[in-house]
């Protein structure tokens, strides 16, 4: 996939957090992964290593379950990006994350969003509009149901302080379960 395709677009990589775990006593925001989760995430990132989708800028939600997330992707991703951990993704809705995303500095042509469901699959929806070069059979699937551990790929025209409805072309919605079991060599 490399980078955008042009230079008056920008690249969204919405990534929703591996499946976690619910152990008694622990609040949500502490919830680590289960073990799917320990599992899927590096796979994830080796996709995103493998389709050539690396970001310059991660903005993370503060949880458990998401830095985990982020931590295990990083590690078979291949690069190397600026890491925000930004508490206003934790139970965002999608103008909270729209709002976050139209303060990324001009110059940072991708950016990966790690974060919870529904507000990922709401941002998406909303972002992505019915264009001729819209994955129509990705966004179907991305309707339906967004998986722990989905990944949505979203090129959008303009620039980031200039993020509008509609406007966006959904390339790619992977899961894990769409993916090979030894992704990662494992």
């Amino acid at each position: 996939m490399s980078s955008p395709t042009s230079a008056d677009t920008v690249r969204l990589i919405v990534l929703r957090h591996a499946k976690s775990a619910w152990p008694e006593g622990v609040p949500d925001l502490e919830r680590p992964l289960a073990e799917r989760g320990l599992r899927d995430a590096p796979r994830m990132g080796a996709w995103l290593r493998q389709a050539a989708l690396r970001p310059e800028l991660v903005i993370c939600s503060p949880a458990q379950r998401t830095r985990e997330t982020w931590e295990l992707t990083s590690r078979t991703l291949g690069a190397e990006p600026i890491v925000a951990f930004e508490p206003r993704l934790y139970g965002a809705e999608v103008e909270e994350l729209l709002e976050v995303l139209r303060e990324v500095p001009d110059g940072i042509a991708t950016v990966l969003v790690v974060a919870h469901f529904p507000g990922v699959q709401g941002l998406v929806l909303e972002l992505v509009g019915e264009t001729p070069t819209t994955r129509a059979d990705a966004l179907a699937r991305l309707r339906e149901k967004f998986p722990t551990a989905g990944a949505a790929v979203v090129d959008l025209p303009g620039d980031w302080g200039a993020l509008r409805r509609g406007t966006g072309t959904l390339t790619a919605f992977i899961v894990p379960r769409d993916l090979p079991e030894d992704l990662c060599g494992n």
